[in-house]
């Protein structure tokens, strides 16, 4: 185990997560909001010691990183980042337990949005500022911010394994040459989308910070609003932008580089394109006629429809509308939409549409290899064949996927609450969404379940963010043992 190459990355990651704390400090003390500001220099000062012990372990790292140091540094980053990243919180007052600082700032680097607290205009704005850019960190993901600037990327050996483990999607490869291309044209991609939607929500007259901490939400597909009732109180007009934008962050980020070099035809053909926004049309038009009779008028029906949708698909958490009080139907295939997810290789959550793609394929082929044993059946996406290791790995996630899902909701079960809460709220945590059903609906939160239960939902939304594998792999035995 290359533990001194593990040492000096989390280092870098640790510098990088200090450095991104100085907008929230200033912005502290330009509101005069000093008590706040003292708690981001403290969080900084403990996160740049921390940086600093890690770096002194690892200053003489040597090659010799692979797949399982991939996967083991990628876990436990996001744990230290996730630790020391919710002592503004904590430091501050305004979160004043740890654990639920800790559930709070794990809730806003995996994107998931879902919060522990009741009225989110209480908090100062730097802490506000801090919340919605996490989920902007956790979108796209530190450790490829870190191979974008990196110098070393290649001669270090760990690129790869270190994008494959924190990327979401069933298979994870190249779009360009090089490991550091690749990272950068993803990040140049996801800043130009969040400057667009920025813009967007400016122009429709949203104030400039309430503009800036949306756009970080919908680009990481986070969900933490500077409102309590998060987008509801803004222009039809602007939750129109927050509607396309969140589709938009939903797709998977190659197809945008394909645009970029005149590739239109293979966008329009992509299958897991296709399906996606398949999904979207097809679920905004039954949950519309479903809820025709809530509503004054056709444009405020299709506009609630569509924005719940696609706060649900991408599984960013804003809300406009207690969809809690909508008809059976409507909530079943909003909770449809929270296993489903977006496309890999976006900033959404969940299964991913391309995983739902591959099951039914290697269905279908199942099904044909009972009817002619004989005849080779090969998987294909997008004309493409798909290596036996892709669907292996597929059903591989969708073990571990359903056995995580039933031990967390049994766990959660002991709190007392309706199954329907507890089971909402695994999904909906797991599946990096915020929002659930009844006790954790778009107009309540989760500062009422036990400590028991919030360790475990924050390991759910670290697992779902990170593809389950790293976590899972970090409580391997095997994984510790020396060879």
């Amino acid at each position: 185990m290359n533990y001194r190459m593990i040492g000096r990355i989390s280092a870098k990651i640790l510098a990088v997560e200090a450095v991104f704390m100085i907008p929230a400090l200033l912005i502290c003390v330009g509101y005069h909001e000093f008590a706040a500001a003292l708690a981001f220099a403290k969080a900084m000062l403990c996160i740049a010691l921390a940086s600093a012990v890690l770096y002194f372990v690892g200053r003489k790292s040597y090659r010799g990183f692979y797949a399982r140091e991939g996967l083991i540094c990628v876990g436990l980053i996001w744990i230290i980042m996730s630790l020391l990243g919710c002592l503004p919180f904590y430091f501050s007052g305004e979160i004043p337990h740890f654990i639920d600082a800790f559930f709070e700032i794990v809730s806003g680097f995996t994107t998931t949005g879902a919060s522990i607290l009741p009225e989110v205009e209480k908090l100062s704005h730097g802490i506000l500022y801090w919340r919605s850019f996490s989920h902007w960190i956790g979108g796209m993901g530190v450790l490829v911010f870190l191979l974008a600037i990196s110098g070393r990327g290649e001669q270090g050996g760990y690129t790869l394994h270190l994008l494959r483990a924190e990327s979401p999607g069933p298979d994870v490869g190249k779009m360009l040459p090089r490991m550091k291309q690749t990272a950068i044209t993803l990040y140049v991609i996801y800043i130009v989308l969040t400057v667009l939607n920025t813009v967007f929500l400016l122009v429709g007259g949203m104030p400039l910070f309430d503009s800036v901490c949306t756009a970080f939400g919908t680009a990481g597909t986070g969900g933490f609003g500077v409102k309590n009732d998060s987008i509801a109180g803004y222009s039809p007009y602007l939750q129109n932008v927050c509607t396309v934008f969140m589709l938009l962050f939903g797709v998977n980020f190659n197809c945008y580089y394909l645009l970029l070099i005149g590739n239109l035809r293979s966008v329009l053909k992509d299958e897991e394109v296709r399906l996606y926004f398949g999904i979207v049309f097809g679920s905004i038009a039954l949950i519309a006629w479903n809820i025709r009779h809530m509503y004054a008028t056709i444009e405020e029906t299709l506009r609630h429809a569509a924005f719940q949708v696609a706060t649900i698909i991408t599984t960013t958490g804003y809300a406009t509308t207690d969809f809690d009080l909508w008809p059976s139907f409507s909530k079943a295939i909003l909770m449809v939409l929270m296993a489903v997810g977006a496309c890999a290789g976006s900033t959404g959550g969940g299964i991913k549409c391309a995983r739902v793609l591959l099951l039914f394929k290697s269905l279908r082929r199942n099904i044909h290899k009972v009817l002619d044993p004989r005849k080779v059946q090969v998987v294909r996406i997008n004309n493409r064949p798909v290596s036996e290791v892709v669907l292996e790995n597929t059903n591989a996630y969708l073990a571990a996927y359903a056995s995580i899902l039933v031990f967390s909701f049994l766990v959660l079960s002991t709190d007392g609450f309706t199954t329907t809460t507890n089971f909402t709220a695994v999904l909906s945590c797991f599946n990096n969404i915020g929002p659930g059903l009844e006790a954790v609906g778009p107009t309540c939160n989760y500062a009422s379940f036990s400590v028991l239960s919030k360790l475990v939902l924050i390991m759910d939304m670290l697992a779902g963010r990170l593809e389950i594998f790293p976590i899972l792999v970090l409580f391997s035995r095997s994984t510790w043992r020396k060879k």
